[in-house]
C-alpha cells in the first residue's frame, strides 16, 4: 500500500465519500480529529458505518490510548476492518488491544499497527516491531518531535535516527517497510514530492495523507517506473538463470539474493498498481 488516507470518525460526509477518494487504504480516525466531547459519538457512528462496508475494503480504524482505545477496538472489529492503528503505542497498550483482537477476531485477520509518537515508544521499536498482529510501524512525528523538543529544518535531518531506527526495527522483524508520517501543509505538493522522495531512500514505502490533493504525488513516487519494472525483471530472470546463484546484471554489477529480493519487491507494487490496487481516483475535497 503506497498512501493511507486519514478520515475524522466525526465527519459522516467524509466516511461516506473515503473509499472514493483514491488511496489504497483509508484510516478512520477516532483518536486526535475527534473532540473528546464527540468521541464516543464517533465511535458508535463509525461502528455502524464498519458494518455496512465490504470485508475486502482496505480500511484501518485509528483508536484511542488506554482504556479507551480497548473500547473502541471492541467496539470496531468488522469483517470490513484490515487493522487497527494504535495511537501513541506502547507494549502494554498493544497486549490490551491484542487481548481484544484475540476475543474477537481468534483467526488473526485483523493486524496492528503501533504508530509510536514518544521517546518511549521508539526505543521499544523493535520489541513491538515482534508483537503479535504487528504488520507495520508508523511514526507519529508531530507528537515526537514536540516531545523532543525539535524543529525541523527544510531536510528533515533532525528526525533521520529516528526514521532510521524504525526502519531497521522493521526489517529485523521482518515486517513490511513502515509507512511514512503525515505532512500537514496539503497545499505544498513540492515539498510533499521532496521529502517523499528523501523518505523512499530512506526506506519507508508508502505516506500517510490527511487530503486527497497530496495523494497522486505519493502513488507518483513509490509506484515503480516503466524502467524500473523491466530492469527488475531482467535481475530476477538473470538470477533464475543462474541456478539461484550470484549473477551479473546488465551494467556488469554483481547480483545477489538481497538484491533479487527488492526486485520482487518492485514487481509486486507494479502488479498491485496494474490490478488496480488503489480505490477509485482522488477527489478534490478537503478530507480534514
Amino acid at each position: 500500500m503506497r498512501s493511507f488516507l486519514y478520515v475524522p470518525g466525526n465527519r459522516p460526509q467524509m466516511l461516506a465519500s473515503a473509499l472514493r477518494r483514491g488511496a489504497d487504504a483509508i484510516i478512520v480516525d477516532l483518536e486526535d480529529a475527534v473532540p473528546p466531547a464527540e468521541k464516543d459519538a464517533a465511535r458508535a457512528a463509525v461502528a455502524t458505518w464498519l458494518a455496512d462496508q465490504q470485508p475486502d475494503a482496505p480500511i484501518f480504524v485509528r483508536v484511542n490510548v488506554g482504556d479507551r482505545g480497548v473500547d473502541d477496538a471492541r467496539a470496531v472489529v468488522a469483517p470490513a476492518v484490515r487493522g487497527l492503528v494504535v495511537a501513541k503505542a506502547s507494549p502494554d497498550q498493544l497486549s490490551a488491544v491484542t487481548a481484544v483482537l484475540d476475543d474477537l477476531d481468534p483467526a488473526g485477520a485483523v493486524s496492528l499497527v503501533p504508530l509510536l509518537e514518544t521517546p518511549q515508544a521508539i526505543l521499544a521499536a523493535a520489541a513491538m516491531a515482534h508483537a503479535p498482529r504487528v504488520a507495520r510501524l508508523q511514526i507519529g512525528e508531530a507528537d515526537l518531535a514536540a516531545e523532543l523538543g525539535v524543529a525541523l529544518g527544510e531536510d528533515e535531518r533532525e528526525l533521520l535516527f529516528v526514521r532510521s531506527a524504525v526502519v531497521l526495527a522493521s526489517a529485523a522483524a521482518g515486517l513490511d517497510p513502515p509507512a511514512a508520517a503525515v505532512t500537514t501543509d496539503f497545499r505544498d505538493l513540492d515539498a510533499l514530492r521532496r521529502t517523499t522522495l528523501a523518505l523512499k531512500r530512506l526506506g519507508f514505502r508508502g505516506r500517510a495523507c490527511i487530503h486527497p490533493a497530496q495523494l497522486p504525488v505519493v502513488h507518483d513516487v513509490f509506484t515503480p517506473t516503466p524502467a524500473e519494472v523491466a530492469e527488475a525483471r531482467d535481475l530476477i530472470a538473470r538470477f533464475a538463470a543462474a541456478g539461484g546463484g550470484v549473477c551479473l546484471d546488465a551494467r556488469g554489477r554483481m547480483v545477489d539474493q538481497a538484491v533479487v529480493r527488492d526486485a520482487r519487491r518492485v514487481l509486486a507494487l507494479a502488479v498491485g498498481e496494474t490490478a488496480g490496487n488503489r480505490l477509485s481516483r482522488p477527489g478534490s475535497g478537503p478530507i480534514l
